[in-house]
């Protein structure tokens, strides 16, 4: 069992397309397990596909773990800075003899693939033509310049290993052929590369997906034939979509980018994720980072493939923004309106913490925020059509009301409510055939905060132009747009 000071894991993506939310939750499990036992989180960058590799999305995949808060120990390192080493560890395979040069052509390759499938027999597994080569004609035809591979020679018997998520796990070696781990251009393929950094960086457990299990006998042997000592591996189950399908653009946003633009907070995603495959043994949902970093192992990850509910995540945001501070909020709102809006930043805070606890995302909330902030204000049919059945008597409730309002000394909330109280008495109805009519006519809807705290952070001159107009649209019989 590995000690808690020399665990070291790594999360490993290629920058070949933005951080996918399977890609962030991998980096997820290795941060909180480095972090439960006080060990290493490292970084590596697999960016040896040059053609496929930008640094427009190593710069993307580095901002996504920043946003979530997944912070590494070292790196960011880069697979394409030991491609040496990668050779070097080829070249020590040949000396072993545990790996051998192929001098077999694409075009040979094709033509021997091409006779088998003619054959109707098994699919085309490589003959191993060039492992009879002698060492010596080997090394003599390679000196000559004749372009060659190196394969490593699998050997006999079975490759298997204890799964940390899955258990047992056996692969006959019969079934693999003797792979490349060098091409003819002298470039490493990723199982080589991957096994060879792994073993530079000392990593101690694997956390990935479980897509990689077919690699995994393949670097067992490697690390075997290296004389290195095999990682602890655990494979983490998929996530999917709602239809059971392997979670797709289909299914919406998929990259951590597309949830961050829409609204989900770092710390709700970082949350959600978390739960995503993994069980905290409890019924409980919201978690602090410190909470989870306490709680998880990787014997409490699921073997079935977790659902992306984008439901819940918008739920869980919801409860993270109701509990945000509303001066880290106001920003993104103030943002969302440009810099027309005439209001103090105490205004835009004061917004912020009014609608923070009805909406579920940043982007919900911008929209709730259009009526406070924008002069031109629609009114909702539904809501209409409730609360401003007779148009007469709703237009004549409303211009005493704005009667009332215009006179009040001070614009408060305790004044503003007992201006309209008073204003309900007089007229012998209840105070909700004010409230609901005069929420229509600031808002344009039929819910809203508390009509009191709306009107005050309206202001009073708002608050009177808005009453003046829906009086106005009551009169010509269209309450549909107050513009």
């Amino acid at each position: 069992m590995t000690e808690p000071s020399d665990v070291r894991v790594r999360f490993a993506p290629s920058p070949t397309g933005y951080l996918h939310v399977g890609g962030a939750r991998t980096a997820l499990f290795n941060w909180l397990y480095a972090r439960h036992h006080g060990g290493v989180f490292v970084l590596r960058i697999e960016d040896t596909d040059r053609e496929r590799s930008s640094d427009a999305m190593t710069a993307a995949i580095l901002d996504g773990l920043t946003w979530l808060g997944l912070d590494w120990d070292e790196g960011p390192l880069h697979q394409a800075d030991g491609i040496e080493r990668h050779r070097g560890d080829v070249l020590r395979l040949l000396d072993r003899g545990a790996a051998y040069r192929c001098f077999c052509t694409a075009d040979e390759l094709e033509s021997r693939r091409a006779a088998a499938g003619a054959a109707g027999g098994d699919a085309f597994r490589y003959d191993r033509r060039c492992h009879a080569v002698p060492a010596a004609e080997s090394r003599r035809r390679a000196d000559a310049g004749e372009p060659f591979a190196v394969r490593f020679r699998v050997p006999d018997g079975a490759t298997a290993w204890q799964d940390a998520v899955h258990g047992d796990i056996r692969f006959g070696n019969a079934d693999i052929e003797d792979f490349i781990i060098l091409r003819t251009d002298g470039t490493p393929i990723y199982n080589m590369a991957v096994v060879s950094d792994d073993v530079a960086m000392r990593i101690t457990h694997v956390i990935r997906g479980d897509d990689h299990i077919s690699n995994t006998p393949k670097q067992i042997m490697l690390y075997r034939a290296l004389g290195a000592p095999v990682p602890v591996f655990a494979h983490v189950p998929m996530i999917l979509g709602p239809d059971g399908r392997r979670l797709s653009k289909r299914h919406g946003a998929t990259a951590v980018g597309e949830y961050r633009k829409q609204g989900i907070l770092a710390g709700a995603l970082f949350n959600f994720l978390a739960l995503l495959g993994w069980s905290p043994g409890t019924d409980e949902e919201i978690f602090s980072r410190d909470a989870l970093v306490r709680r998880f192992t990787i014997e409490a990850i699921n073997r079935k493939s977790a659902i992306f509910d984008t439901q819940k995540l918008e739920w869980m945001n919801g409860r993270y923004l109701a509990a945000e501070s509303a001066g880290r909020l106001a920003p993104a709102l103030r943002a969302a309106f440009g810099d027309s809006p005439p209001y103090a930043d105490e205004w835009w805070a004061e917004l912020a913490d009014l609608l923070k606890v009805r909406a579920r995302t940043i982007a919900e909330m911008i929209e709730l925020a259009r009526p406070y902030v924008e002069d031109d204000l629609s009114y909702d049919d539904a809501a209409v059509a409730k609360h401003w059945k007779d148009p007469a008597a709703v237009a004549s409730r409303l211009e005493r009301l704005h009667g009332d309002f215009r006179a009040l000394a001070e614009w408060t909330e305790p004044a503003l409510e007992q201006a309209l109280r008073q204003r309900a008495e007089a007229e012998g109805t209840g105070a909700g055939k004010l409230i609901h009519p005069l929420r229509v006519a600031l808002t344009g809807a039929a819910a809203s905060p508390g009509i009191f705290e709306v009107a005050r952070l309206l202001g009073r001159e708002r608050v009177l132009t808005r009453i003046e107009r829906a009086v106005a649209t009551l009169a010509a019989g269209t309450p549909r747009d107050g513009r």
